[in-house]
């Protein structure tokens, strides 16, 4: 598709001045106020209400006073444990698969989508169409077509509404500055690249007596159509990281990875490794697993000819080599990042400015899924094949 070729190859959108643009966002004027008067609560809604939905969901509380004025998820008791967890009894509940449209429904300024990310693209379009503000969890979809249509859904809703993913190292400052200071030519040219992700494995959440869909539904992370398998899930955070440094996609990726110490639960593998290409031939060899014991670490670092940047995620953030730069060796990134995240939306819904990093947070997904099909064939895949096969993924559900 001529539209698919044109979103492959403009890599220029990459390239962003000033600090917002170096995080990843767009920040546009606007002439009117969105949604409420600067000094009146945000009103929002919850789809998803699961592990990722209450914990945003206070945040939304805690730090901009905004008022949770309704949930919804698939299951009742996820529903009511969110409005109990996030201090909102009085909320309108709505327990379905579907009933997000009713939600939606609502005089409402923006909605939270948490929910598993194979129903991000359709919730994201049918809420911009809604006109409500989208805040988003990565990853933004599952495949290729999924992140054409995220594509597509923050073109609609660009200068008008908000549409923020909820990436935490675009807004950490010692992620900022330390990309500002690769794009500057810290580092020199860079010839190659190290990202992984290695962690422990997850824990189940199956409900005795439930169907096998309802279990399946529940434990989405660990089934491939509802996830998009760890690489896109999880990993995400790191290529999204190392597409950042580098301002650009890979074109290419050859990998392989397995299901073999994890085998009780789902279909999702426990471990990848993945050389990516991306322009100028620029290796970055990327690795993960989903099942250990005794480490942990996301680890993003890139070798250039004039120095090192090594960055990690909760941890060490510096560049070493000719120019020196210690930006931290210790940082929550993860809750403060979504803290500073959750505050720059509602202030930007209040201010009539609009936030949209929809773009890079769709290419970074397809990152994964470029990833993801290389290592299922154990053969290179170019973007562009990836782009032109369009592969999507089915759930089939009988709830």
């Amino acid at each position: 598709m001529n539209t698919d070729r044109q979103i492959s190859k403009n890599r220029r959108d990459f390239v962003k001045s000033g600090s917002a643009m170096a995080a990843g966002i767009m920040i546009l004027n606007s002439k009117t106020v969105f949604g409420s008067e600067a000094n009146s609560a945000v009103s929002v809604g919850i789809i998803g209400c699961g592990g990722r939905g209450r914990y945003i969901g206070r945040f939304f509380k805690e730090e901009t006073a905004s008022r949770i004025a309704a949930f919804n998820d698939p299951f009742k008791d996820r529903v009511e444990q969110a409005a109990e967890a996030c201090g909102s009894a009085d909320a309108e509940k709505h327990a379905g698969l579907d009933a997000y449209k009713k939600l939606l429904d609502l005089d409402i300024d923006a909605v939270v989508i948490t929910s598993p990310p194979y129903f991000h693209p359709e919730q994201c379009a049918a809420a911009v169409d809604a006109g409500k503000h989208v805040y988003l969890a990565k990853p933004v979809a599952v495949d290729w077509p999924g992140c054409r249509s995220i594509i597509e859904s923050g073109k609609k809703a660009e200068g008008k509404l908000n549409f923020l993913v909820d990436f935490q190292t675009r807004v950490t400052p010692y992620f900022m500055e330390a990309a500002s200071r690769v794009h500057k030519g810290e580092i020199g040219e860079i010839a190659t690249g190290q990202v992984f992700y290695q962690t422990g494995a997850l824990r189940p959440k199956n409900v005795p007596g439930a169907s096998a869909d309802e279990n399946r539904l529940r434990n989405w992370v660990f089934d491939i159509a509802l996830s998009g398998d760890i690489i896109v899930e999880q990993n995400v955070h790191v290529l999204d990281v190392s597409n950042w440094y580098l301002q650009t996609h890979p074109l290419k990726a050859f990998g392989a990875g397995g299901q073999k110490v994890r085998t009780g639960v789902g279909d999702c593998w426990d471990h990848f490794a993945v050389l990516y290409t991306y322009p100028n031939d620029v290796l970055v060899d990327f690795s993960s697993s989903q099942f250990l014991t005794g480490f942990h670490d996301m680890c993003m670092r890139m070798y250039g000819s004039l120095g090192t940047v090594d960055s990690h995620y909760n941890g060490l953030v510096e560049i070493n080599g000719k120019t020196n730069w210690h930006g931290t060796d210790d940082h929550n990134t993860f809750h403060e990042g979504a803290k500073e995240n959750v505050r720059n939306f509602v202030d930007a819904i209040k201010t009539g400015k609009t936030l949209n990093n929809s773009h890079e947070a769709a290419i970074s997904t397809a990152t994964g899924v470029l990833g993801r099909i290389a290592a299922y064939e154990h053969k290179e895949i170019t973007w562009d094949e990836m782009v032109a096969q369009s592969d999507k993924l089915e759930v089939n559900l009988r709830l």
